[in-house]
């Protein structure tokens, strides 16, 4: 969630234990999460125009109005991934905060779903949170099912005496698109401003939260047998970087690369604060033995080194073996001025899909690794390749491919470890012919092995706070590699296999359709392969006639299955 100015007393103690009224036994309700305030649709999907210059192809992004953080990853039994995320139905600016809620196959194709959980009144916000399914029924809520899904979430209030903030649930009996909130909410109440966004798991034989205590820099840690009666168990607090607040912690099991071992990893955000300035999220590999967590070190590491990689959280309902995340693709320095807005009518996107991995990196430790998920489903024709390009250039016209949205990617091998000339560089640049518009990266073999991206050239957007130039070290070891994805507006860059990672926005006034790529006074025993696709848009199959993706309606039965129409298409499944 994002730091509001609205609060109005600040907690000077954290809360030490919890535990909530209620009970885990509990009687069929008919009613769903409603806004009070008729402007906002309930039942059935918001539709969307995909086609605009800025819009990303194969990033999700809201069919109308202002997106924020993911919230409620998960994947059910059938494959199908759910992603709810912050939303205005409203308006292209934050605030008025509900659930919106999309489903995938094969997380690229999205289908906009209706609004999942909704403001329950005018003086109060459903902020960020997460989902799980309660296949053993823990909740009493799914008497007769075992994919019942309850969301967790925090409700802030703004009373004339102060802001407050609780973490509540609501029950999904269709499989995550309807829910119904407790009747005894919230289940971990409070008096703070700052206590959100709450991240829910399973462990062996239990429920395990980890929460937010937002401005007193410590992640909370809870425990349930039911998801309802929630008691303290530990904190984590003062870890790496503080920033102003931490905020969308998320406790994960990630696999170690290379053996059949997983590894705890805690996950948190910060904002306002970050290195290059406003929000940015951090990570701690660790250990987890049910109630508290112990990162192997103090060591702060930075989960992205572009601006626009935020509150990233892990699907639920993966193998222990897999994590999949995806983060919100933006900052909140600047994210409510972006240009699509006016424009084009919708703010931000999602990160890619990534599939996430610890690796022991060469003297700096423990990395995250994170690379795209699988894109095969979105992968079109090669646009070009060489596999021994030396010294030389590749031109890349790209202004044929509808989705105007690129894959590439790039091995460097045999590179000597000393004696580099400084002026050794592999160089691409997406370029607009019409305005001469450019997004540009590199790497210069060199010294430190730096690699840089450089948004600077484009004249979409100004801001004080949107910081043109990005860079990090690399690690040398003989090889290299680089691969990445360019969509309308968004960029995402992958080093060594994603040992680094970057993730920029940016807003040219005309599209960037020429790729080029170019190395130079590389040593002549250094192999140099480079491939181009196109990647094919995600959202042109659901589009009407007019260009407008309707949604789906979907129309559960009482066993919590579903029928599905595409409404641009008017076809069954």
């Amino acid at each position: 969630m994002m730091f509001t100015s609205l609060v109005a007393a600040v907690a000077s103690v954290l809360v030490c234990s919890v535990s909530a009224q209620g009970t885990s036994s509990v009687s069929p309700q008919s009613s769903t999460s409603v806004y009070a305030r008729p402007d906002v649709p309930t039942g059935t999907p918001i539709p969307g125009n995909y086609t605009g210059p800025l819009r990303p192809q194969i990033h999700f992004s809201p069919p109308q109005n202002f997106m924020n953080d993911p919230n409620g990853l998960f994947v059910d039994a059938n494959g199908t991934w759910h992603l709810y995320y912050q939303f205005n139905p409203t308006q292209d600016v934050p605030g008025n905060q509900h659930w919106g809620h999309a489903t995938s196959e094969d997380l690229y194709h999205w289908v906009n779903q209706p609004i999942a959980i909704h403001r329950p009144n005018d003086a109060e916000y459903v902020y960020s949170g997460s989902a799980v399914i309660d296949v053993n029924n823990t909740s009493g809520f799914f008497p007769d099912q075992d994919n019942g899904v309850v969301a967790i979430y925090t409700l802030a209030s703004y009373p004339y005496t102060g802001a407050i903030q609780t973490q509540n649930i609501a029950y999904s009996r269709d499989g995550g698109y309807t829910f119904t909130p407790y009747e005894r909410n919230p289940v971990i109440p409070s008096n703070l401003p700052h206590f959100r966004d709450p991240k829910v798991i399973w462990y062996e034989d239990h429920w395990v939260m980890v929460v937010a205590f937002a401005t007193e820099f410590s992640i909370g840690i809870y425990t349930s047998p039911n998801l309802i009666n929630w008691t303290f168990a530990s904190n984590f607090s003062y870890h790496g970087l503080l920033g102003y607040q931490y905020e969308c912690p998320s406790l994960q099991t990630v696999p170690v690369e290379g053996t059949d071992e997983v590894m705890w990893l805690m996950f948190l955000s910060i904002n306002p604060g970050a290195p290059l300035g406003g929000s940015i999220s951090q990570y701690f590999p660790g250990y987890f033995n049910g109630t508290h967590f112990e990162a192997v070190d103090p060591v702060a590491r930075i989960a992205d080194f572009g601006k626009d990689n935020y509150a990233g959280q892990f699907f639920y309902g993966t193998p222990p073996d897999e994590a999949i995340s995806i983060a919100w693709a933006s900052n909140w320095q600047y994210t409510g001025l972006t240009p699509s807005g006016p424009s084009e009518g919708w703010r931000s996107s999602m990160s890619l899909p990534r599939r996430n991995y610890l690796a022991n990196a060469t003297r700096i430790g423990w990395v995250l690794v994170s690379e795209p998920y699988d894109l095969s489903p979105v992968l079109g024709r090669e646009l070009a390749a060489n596999d021994s390009l030396g010294n030389g250039t590749i031109l890349v016209d790209y202004s044929s491919v509808y989705s105007n949205a690129l894959y590439f990617e790039v091995n460097v091998t045999d590179i000597p470890r000393a004696n580099i000339s400084g002026s050794a560089t592999l160089n691409f640049t997406f370029l607009s012919l019409d305005t001469g518009e450019s997004v540009l990266g590199g790497f210069y073999f060199g010294g430190d092995n730096p690699f840089f991206l450089d948004r600077g050239n484009t004249r979409g957007f100004e801001n004080v706070f949107y910081t043109d130039k990005f860079s990090t070290v690399n690690i040398p070891n003989g090889t290299w590699s680089l691969s990445g994805v360019i969509d309308r507006s968004i960029l995402e860059v992958f080093i060594n296999g994603g040992e680094h990672s970057a993730t920029i926005t940016f807003f040219p006034t005309q599209p960037l359709t020429v790729m080029a790529l170019s190395t130079m006074d590389l040593p002549p025993d250094t192999g140099v392969s480079v491939a181009v696709y196109a990647l094919e848009s995600a959202w042109q199959q659901y589009e009407n006639e007019n260009g407008t993706v309707v949604g789906n309606v979907t129309e559960s039965t009482p066993t919590g299955r579903f029928s599905k129409r595409y409404a641009g298409h008017g076809v069954w499944t």
